[in-house]
């Protein structure tokens, strides 16, 4: 990082080279050495020029701010009397010197900085010492010639602001269901009757025969949040979810278990598997899953986190 704070409050920046011109200004100055207060031209002030919507000038004080050591250069906001009362611009901007012997530029770019009525100039007191600029080896000025520019990049507000609220963590609720009737299943499909976790509603969709993904093979089952029919656009809601088919061989035989989570959201309703298990297995009598007809699917379900649209932050 180099360069002094400038007497308009702008901090220092960073020294960067590139080959590419600058987009929004560039100056060429004639018979640089006669640049001087001495001469009667003791800064030079742009004319105005467009970028971000807004008018701009860059001035140059060829003898700086620290008798005569640096060149200095300010940007400053032109024709502001069209803006409205308590105008802000946060901008980011840098300045230029091409390097004729190396064919590319010195960049200096500064940190985003506001402009306002009361700060209508920013710029660096001490952009390049006027002994690097004038060195013959350093290619800056030939020809008694210079040139400089500018690049001014405005932010425009268009920030969403959105809450993120953490659910502080408690057991998860378990529901569970009791299909009676499995192999008798209409259309495939069974859905619960309707539960609550977290102020919020949800059922659980199983189909017996599997999902259009799952082409026969698997069972399929998905746990649906209701309330997120009536969700705001950008409203999501974050679940921790445990599905669990429960065998009836005893304590000793493992459940068939899927674990995990989703954002809920209008667009996103429900979370699960198309290839939960495998049909042949839930059909299988010696694993235990269905017994009578009858097989137990049973739900936990753990609000993790909800997100809405923070109208301010």
């Amino acid at each position: 990082m180099g360069g002094d704070s400038a007497s308009s409050g702008c901090e220092g920046f960073l020294e960067e080279t590139r080959e590419a011109s600058p987009a929004n200004l560039l100056i060429k100055v004639e018979s640089f050495s006669s640049f001087s207060v001495n001469h009667g031209l003791g800064n030079y002030e742009s004319r105005a020029f467009e970028a971000g919507g807004y008018k701009w000038k860059l001035i140059i004080f060829p003898e700086g701010k620290d008798e005569g050591c640096h060149v200095s250069v300010h940007l400053c906001i032109a024709e502001t009397s069209s803006l409205a009362v308590g105008w802000e611009i946060n901008v980011i901007f840098a300045f230029f010197v091409y390097n004729h012997r190396m064919e590319n530029y010195l960049c200096f770019r500064g940190t985003t900085r506001r402009f306002n009525a009361v700060v209508p100039k920013l710029g660096f007191s001490k952009l390049i010492s006027k002994k690097s600029l004038m060195d013959p080896s350093k290619g800056f000025v030939v020809d008694d010639s210079c040139v400089f520019g500018a690049e001014v990049f405005v932010i425009k507000p268009q920030r969403i602001n959105e809450c993120l609220s953490l659910v502080k963590a408690t057991a998860p609720t378990i529901h569970e269901w009791k299909i009676s009737g499995f192999s008798k299943l209409i259309n495939n499909s069974w859905t619960s009757e309707e539960f609550v976790v977290g102020n919020y509603k949800w059922n659980v969709t199983l189909y017996s025969k599997g999902d259009a993904k799952a082409n026969g093979k698997y069972i399929s089952i998905f746990l649906s949040c209701n309330d997120s029919n009536s969700f705001a656009p950008n409203q999501r809601l974050k679940a921790e979810i445990c599905l669990r088919i429960k065998t009836k061989l005893g304590l000793n035989v493992s459940h068939h278990t899927k674990n995990f989570s989703h954002w809920f959201m209008s667009s996103a309703r429900s979370g699960g598997y198309s290839d939960f298990m495998a049909v042949a297995d839930m059909n299988d009598p010696s694993k235990g899953f269905v017994v009578g007809d009858c097989c137990i699917l049973e739900t936990e379900v753990s609000v993790a986190a909800l997100v809405l649209d923070a109208p301010k932050i």
